[in-house]
């Protein structure tokens, strides 16, 4: 009998229920969290690389910008985009950290962090309740982050909002061959490079967003100021550690 319960739960039957489980968990904790902004970056680069101070500086002016902040939640530039962030003190710092061979520890500067196995549950919460990307340098998963984004606001399954790249030497091969392959054999449209922004200083990041979100939807919808101080004050226990990660 303990035999077949453990087939069981090792079947695609069961998986299903806790791939449910990681949708109903990201969505209540997640639900108040537009407008955010989702950052991407390498996990591996440290405090050494001139990319971890610009994505420190996305996440800070973002957040005293009024919007959330959403990272992958482990270290390198998304550690330094959820710091950044939280020294701001406005919007939310927000980390959705998956599991991986090579465990992936959340940062210690989170104030909403949630735990995945599935990358595709895990994927739409970075999407949903995104009013922009900021896509810094990365490597693989950072790639596959950038296009989905792209594939999804391409086909129409996403609100059209401003994919940044944050880097010009670091995209620019990738954004020519785009042109030069995609382009001239016909397989993108002409329109399809209007998806994306590439630039070198966070700070015009920032603005391209920011300017897009005020003509869409105004100043109203914006964090309230001290929003992401008081979701710390509120998270913070009485004793000497303030964790919020919340495991599915």
């Amino acid at each position: 009998m303990k035999r077949r319960i453990q087939d069981f739960e090792g079947s695609d039957t069961w998986r299903v229920f806790r791939i449910m489980s990681e949708f109903v968990q990201g969505f209540e904790e997640l639900q108040d969290v537009w407008p955010a902004v989702s950052i991407f970056g390498s996990a591996r680069l440290q405090a050494d690389s001139p990319y971890y101070s610009q994505a420190a500086l996305a996440g800070r002016m973002l957040s005293e910008r009024g919007f959330n902040v959403i990272t992958g939640g482990g270290p390198g530039l998304m550690e330094a985009a959820n710091h950044g962030a939280q020294l701001a003190g406005r919007g939310l710092s927000i980390g959705l950290n998956i599991e991986l061979p090579n465990e992936q520890a959340p940062n210690q500067h989170l104030d909403i962090s949630l735990h995945f196995r599935y990358f595709f549950a895990r994927k739409v919460m970075f999407l949903k309740y995104a009013v922009g990307y900021v896509i810094l340098p990365g490597g693989f998963g950072t790639l596959d982050e950038l296009f989905e984004c792209l594939t999804l606001q391409q086909t129409e399954k996403l609100t059209m909002i401003p994919i940044v790249l944050v880097g010009k030497q670091h995209y620019s091969g990738l954004f020519d061959w785009v042109r030069n392959e995609l382009l001239a054999t016909n397989m993108i449209e002409e329109e399809d490079l209007n998806l994306l922004h590439l630039v070198d200083d966070p700070a015009e990041a920032v603005e391209i967003i920011d300017r897009h979100f005020t003509a869409t939807y105004g100043d109203c919808a914006r964090a309230p100021a001290g929003a992401g101080e008081q979701r710390r004050n509120h998270n913070r226990p009485s004793g000497s550690h303030a964790n919020h990660n919340r495991r599915s």
